[in-house]
């Protein structure tokens, strides 16, 4: 079963940051760890769906040329929009995915602290949706809480490990801790190698 809406929609009727995103070291931390972790230094292209306020949304906003961020809940929406207020190459739109998908292509796709509220069958599905809109060689990322919640279907390992499984998508790298796990995945390209930042650049 999936987390229902209403669950959401308490949470930010009572705080305009219901998870102290903005607050806490440990969220900072972790943004911090996947924006480092994208193998490129630019995207042209990016789609960050479940944005929540916004703030991994002002992260990615500064490495890619376009930015499609959205979520769900309209008050989530808007405060995302006040953060990137002026921030023309990002746009926020509410949106409900998997039901709801953009008729575009994407270079990076971020699934942050969202895969968990799906059951397995959605889960799947929306993974299979974010990998059909990736460009050749276009990369996947996901980053997610590893501690029991009661309403969270599974932690970052299992979602991981899921990805892991995905028959076009290649593991680029993999950070873990006790607290969460980042994934950064790569679409094959036809005929050839995970393309590593040190091939990028001829390094290797």
């Amino acid at each position: 079963m999936n987390t229902p809406a209403a669950y959401f929609e308490d949470q930010y009727a009572g705080a305009t940051d219901p998870w102290h995103l903005a607050d806490r070291w440990y969220d900072r931390r972790k943004y911090g760890l996947t924006i480092a972790a994208l193998p490129h230094p630019r995207y042209e292209r990016a789609f960050e769906p479940g944005c929540s306020v916004g703030v991994l949304t002002t992260l990615l906003a500064a490495r890619c040329d376009r930015l499609l961020s959205t979520d769900r809940i309209a008050s989530a929406v808007a405060t995302t929009a006040r953060r990137t207020h002026g921030t023309d190459h990002v746009t926020v739109r509410q949106m409900t995915v998997p039901d709801e998908w953009p008729d575009e292509r994407f270079d990076l796709v971020v699934l942050s602290e969202l895969l968990y509220y799906f059951d397995d069958s959605t889960r799947a599905r929306l993974l299979r949706q974010a990998t059909e809109s990736l460009t050749p060689g276009g990369h996947l990322v996901t980053a997610h809480w590893n501690h029991p919640v009661a309403e969270h279907a599974c932690a970052g390992r299992d979602i991981a490990a899921q990805v892991d499984a995905l028959p076009d998508l290649k593991r680029l790298a993999r950070y873990d801790d006790p607290d969460f796990t980042l994934t950064v995945h790569e679409h094959g390209r036809e005929g050839g190698p995970v393309l590593s930042p040190a091939r990028a650049e001829g390094l290797a």
